[in-house]
């Protein structure tokens, strides 16, 4: 199977850890733990967040007295692919030394009009007490809002439209390569009056990227994982149930929030109608079971899947 696997960004930074390179480095190899057995069976391409980490470069340049003004988030984007992407690269190679990996650094596609410019709700960088990211908010331009029991900075972004890499990252593929790319969503540009490229202020949401990715590249699957073993009904309430199977119209009919779960629901549900493959949501732990159908939510156009009952790849 050619399967396309986003990694969330709080995967690679827990809730309350602090961002240093060596904690986010072992997170990293917990993480390619976890997905080196798919790759050691299918076809597999790996992208993941950024939030916290481009959150933690933002603070850095805005506070930096040699710099005019603090680096734009298109650059931001693309320096958090470096890193991350070169951890993962040299991880996951420690893992498959027969193997090649590739590490990407990629362009995303969006419309210059998208109305998300003008309502940011991506969350980046680090939870704040409200009093801190309102002071933070004032002081530096932001636009804050709550998380969960936090507070965090958020900004535009706009839908996908395409990963503009896209054929490369395929070659890459059909050589037998393992390809990490499209981080944190990719680094979001706009085509100018004269077709050329350019980058813009904003964070493309990495799910959105991600399912706009593996439709390009004919993938069988699309694995959603973040720090949640399923999507849950009645999220944090006494009454919260998982949901272990559904179809895309079932699921959207949850209502889910457009600043958390929302894309992910949105992402997954927009592959299975595109492609009719199989795109689930769970626990980074939970990887292989969830390809096999044993955890997580399964999406799927019919709501039924087994790992025996796999579609082929699209032609």
């Amino acid at each position: 199977m050619r399967v396309v696997v986003a990694l969330g960004g709080n995967a690679l930074l827990e809730r309350g850890q602090k961002p240093d390179a060596e904690v986010q480095e072992e997170n990293v190899r917990r993480a390619v733990e976890a997905l080196a057995p798919l790759a050691h069976e299918h076809e597999l391409v790996i992208t993941h967040g950024n939030g916290p980490q481009v959150g933690v470069l933002a603070l850095q340049s805005a506070s930096d007295p040699h710099l005019t003004t603090p680096y734009p988030f298109d650059v931001l984007g693309a320096q958090t692919q470096g890193m991350i992407g070169y951890w993962l690269l040299q991880s996951m190679q420690n893992h498959l030394p027969d193997r090649q990996v590739a590490a990407i650094i990629n362009q995303t596609l969006v419309e210059a009009a998208d109305p998300a410019f003008a309502d940011p709700t991506k969350f980046v960088g680090e939870v704040y007490g409200r009093e801190d990211a309102e002071r933070l908010a004032a002081d530096r331009g932001w636009v804050v809002k709550a998380d969960g029991t936090g507070w965090r900075r958020v900004v535009g972004s706009p839908r996908p439209q395409r990963v503009v890499e896209t054929r490369l990252i395929r070659l890459l593929l059909d050589s037998g390569a393992v390809v990490v790319c499209a981080g944190g969503g990719g680094v979001p540009v706009v085509r100018d009056e004269n077709g050329q490229l350019r980058g813009v202020e904003a964070v493309v949401d990495k799910d959105l990227t991600s399912s706009v990715l593996a439709d390009a590249l004919d993938a069988d699957a699309l694995l959603v994982l973040t720090d949640v073993p399923a999507v849950m009904t009645d999220f944090g309430s006494p009454e919260q149930a998982p949901i272990s199977r559904a179809t895309p119209s079932a699921l959207r009919a949850q209502g889910f929030p457009a600043g958390s779960m929302g894309p992910k629901v949105e992402a997954v549900c927009r592959f299975v109608e595109l492609t009719g493959g199989m795109a689930a949501i769970g626990s980074l732990q939970d990887a292989t079971a969830i390809l096999r159908g044993e955890a997580g939510t399964v999406v799927t156009a019919s709501g039924s899947y087994t790992s025996s009952a796999r579609a082929p790849r699209r032609t």
